[in-house]
This record gives structure tokens, sequence and C-alpha cells, in this order.
């Protein structure tokens, strides 16, 4: 019997409805190779959406998804409304109405593509960034007082609990016995007093049950500066939700262009479903030009089919990707072409 995946589709603002429908197509191509259908429901849920109806999404629109088998997403963002009211009435209440506690973030350096660094060099930097996603520094405790008046004031209280570390250091540390293993923490913790020490505490702990591991913690901003000095160091580094926004899209830029990154918001454990994006955003200053990068959605596509059990399928995309860049000077502009993303998908899809 074919096996049927339900797919939630959220393209969202600018080039995310531009970037969706390549996915699509590389999905299906692998779907009738590997032997697997996949049923797309598409919700308009979007800025846009806001601006009409003073929501982004619909009351009931975590039930909506519920059933669905992963929810692939194009990106938020749209001028006028501000970020945080994207933010917060669409991602974050699916991440962690769903338990999406893993963000998984892949970066290469692909043959064929220079990095802005001198010494980051295609086959030497491959790394992944493993990024807690339901707690941390991104928490709602907090508030502001006295609006407007000289003695105005905001409080925003960042929340670490056991479980929560704990749960993205196993699963970091699995990763990392699956990979290289080596595992790099990123911490603050000479100058974060609470929530850092704590932090490395914990990872400590895990470490001990992970004995195969390499491991070592490194502040964040040394971190930061090393993964422009010498990102080949690194295999698996393990981060608190805001260092490890920060990181990955920093080791984004590294690779050459945000425009190829991907993401998946995992609940590990096939509770609900689990969420694919790429990072780069709504751009609304190149949407409805058609030039935008696919390479990052179908990149999560990729995952998504991992996750969902077709690893070969998987392997399939992202062999295709590093062809298609290592043997041809097919490029979107970002990567310094002047394919249409259209004209880049029919290439990609050639190589498949």
């Amino acid at each position: 019997m074919t096996t049927n995946h339900r797919i939630a589709l959220i393209p969202g603002d600018g080039i995310g409805a531009e970037v969706l429908p390549p996915a699509q197509q590389v999905l299906d191509v692998l779907g009738r190779r590997h032997g697997f259908s996949l049923s797309y429901t598409s919700y308009d849920w979007s800025c846009e959406r806001y601006l009409r109806e003073g929501a982004m999404m619909p009351a009931d629109g975590i039930d909506q998804l519920r059933d669905k088998d992963a929810i692939l997403l194009g990106a938020v963002g749209y001028p006028g409304v501000p970020d945080h009211v994207s933010l917060w009435g669409l991602l974050i209440p699916i991440r962690r109405s769903f338990r999406q506690y893993v963000n998984l973030r892949p970066v290469r350096v692909f043959e064929g593509i220079d990095s802005p660094v001198r010494g980051a060099q295609s086959g030497e930097v491959d790394l992944v960034v493993v990024r807690e996603n339901a707690e941390g520094e991104y928490s709602e405790i907090g508030g502001r007082l006295n609006q407007g008046t000289a003695e105005e004031l905001a409080v925003q209280e960042a929340v670490f609990t056991r479980a929560g570390v704990t749960r993205i250091a196993d699963y970091a540390f699995s990763l990392a016995t699956r990979r290289r293993g080596k595992l790099t923490s990123a911490t603050k913790s000479n100058g974060i007093i609470h929530t850092m020490p704590f932090w490395d505490e914990l990872i400590a702990e895990r470490a001990a049950e992970h004995p195969g591991v390499t491991w070592d913690q490194e502040h964040i901003d040394a971190l930061a500066a090393k993964f422009v000095l010498d990102p080949a160091r690194f295999d698996v580094v393990v981060a608190s939700n805001l260092f490890g926004d920060i990181l990955s899209d920093l080791a984004a830029a590294v690779a050459g262009s945000i425009g190829i990154a991907p993401a998946a918001n995992l609940n590990p454990e096939g509770d609900f479903p689990s969420m694919f994006e790429p990072v780069h955003g709504s751009a609304p200053d190149i949407a409805g030009q058609g030039i935008a990068n696919p390479l990052g959605a179908i990149w999560s596509a990729a995952m998504m089919l991992d996750h969902l059990g077709h690893p070969a399928a998987a392997k399939d995309i992202t062999d295709a990707i590093a062809s298609i860049l290592a043997k041809t000077d097919t490029r979107t502009r970002d990567l310094g072409g002047a394919a249409t993303t259209a004209e880049f998908t029919d290439r990609l899809i050639e190589f498949l």
C-alpha cells in the first residue's frame, strides 16, 4: 500500500508563497519514485490575514492542524505588521501547542558556493545547530509598567526548566553520536548568573550519559567569533532559544546565503505534527518578482521527508542540491546568478 502523508501548507507572506510550490513539486517527484503520496491542505494564515481579520490564524487554528502529519511553512512578515505580532500570533503558538521543542538547523558549505568566510571550504563545514525551541529567553512572563511616562519599564523573564534543558541536551547528544561525535554547548554563565550556570550543570549531567561524545562549552560571544574564524571545527552545537536563533543565522551566512538555510521544529516523540520552514523570512523587497531562492524551502522539505520516515528520499533531495550547485552555474540572484525561482526549480528536478 502507498503511504499517504497529510501535509498542512502555510505559505504565509511575501516569498513564502513563491517557495512552497517548488518544494511541493520536488516532494511529488520523490513520492512517485519512493512509493508514497502527499495530500496538501493550504491555509491563508498570514500578516495579510491579520490586517483583514485581526488575527494571524483563526481561534481553532491549532485544532485544524492537529490531525496533520507535518506542517510546511513558507514565511511570515509584512510591512506595517510588527514582527512580534506575526511571531506570537502564528509560529510560537504552533511550536508550543505541538511541543516542537527541538529547532534543528543544519548548515553546509556546498561545492560551488563561495562562503564570505575565507576559511570556510566545501566538504569541511557541516554542522547542526540544535536550538531549544519552547522556553528559555522567549518567554511570555513579564510585562510593562507606566507606559508612556518617564518611569516606564519593561520586564522579561527567561524560563529554564530541568525537563526542558534535559530533553534538548539528550536530543543533541544523541544526534552527535550519529554524526561525528562532537558537541559544543553555547553558554554565558560568566555573565548570566542563574539560568546559564543551571544550563551548564544540566548539560554536564547529560554528557555523563553519553560517554561516546566529546563535548565542550563556549561562551556565546567567543563562540560567535569561532563560527567565523574556524567553522569547520563544529559538529553539533546545542543552545538556548535566543543563542541558537542567533548562531544558526550566523552559520547560514557563513555557508554563503541565508536563502539556502532550512529549519525543522520537531516534536521528536511524534505525538504532534512537526513544522518545517526555510529560515530566510518573507523578503518583501523581492516578493512577487519570481526570483526568490527556493533551496531553503526544498531542503526543509527534505528534512520533513526524513522525519516522516523516508530518509532515502530526503537524501535524493540533498544530493540533487549538492549536484546542481557543484556541476552547473544555475543560481538565483542571491547566489550571484540570474535564474528565476521556476528556472532553478526545473533544473533541480532534472537532477532528481
